[in-house]
């Protein structure tokens, strides 16, 4: 157990039967009455953040996280297997807990894994990708004045809006964070 004196950013706690993550907090010592912590705290497993005031000196249930990196090595179908790049040990995880980070996981591109003692919270992807184009329309010549877009598929399936300059078979910087084209690499 830790008290609020005890807080700092990028604690997890149990709170309301759920994991959160402390973003931010601070201490308030009003001239009337009773002190206490202002936090903001994001849902490990959902993204959420809410506010939330705990009295000072109150007790919450710390959780201790061990972040180990990964090696993405291929989908089976049902889960994703990724691989200790020290040990080379194996561990399959279910395709919901990966969620959309699916479509900006290439065989071979190292990831952040998140665990408890007994179970995997989340997976950290790298800031950007590069993925291959594998569908769009040509480009058409005199479409180049304004900003112009379209459609493009990628190999892992993410579909982004680009310029009209890119073509099959270019590869593209990807941002894992919003899921926008970057550059061409």
């Amino acid at each position: 157990m830790a008290s609020t004196a005890d807080f700092r950013n990028g604690m997890v706690i149990i709170f309301k039967n759920s994991l959160f993550e402390i973003v931010e907090f601070q201490h308030v010592k009003p001239g009337k009455g009773g002190a206490f912590v202002r936090t903001k705290l994001k849902n490990v497993r959902t993204g959420h953040v809410i506010d939330n005031t705990f009295r000072s000196g109150e007790k919450v249930e710390e959780i201790r996280i061990q972040k180990k990196k990964m090696e993405y090595l291929y989908n089976d179908g049902v889960n994703f297997v990724v691989m200790d790049p020290v040990t080379y040990a194996q561990i399959e995880i279910n395709e919901e807990l990966i969620g959309d980070k699916k479509f900006f996981m290439k065989e071979n591109t190292e990831i952040a894994l998140f665990q408890t003692e007994d179970e995997i919270i989340y997976i950290e992807l790298p800031t950007t990708v590069n993925l291959e184009v594998v569908d769009c329309e040509p480009g058409i010549k005199g479409n180049t004045v304004s900003n112009v877009t379209k459609n493009a598929k990628l190999e892992t399936g993410l579909e982004v809006q680009v310029p009209m300059f890119v073509n099959n078979g270019d590869t593209l910087k990807i941002d894992t964070r919003t899921g926008h084209y970057i550059e061409r690499v």
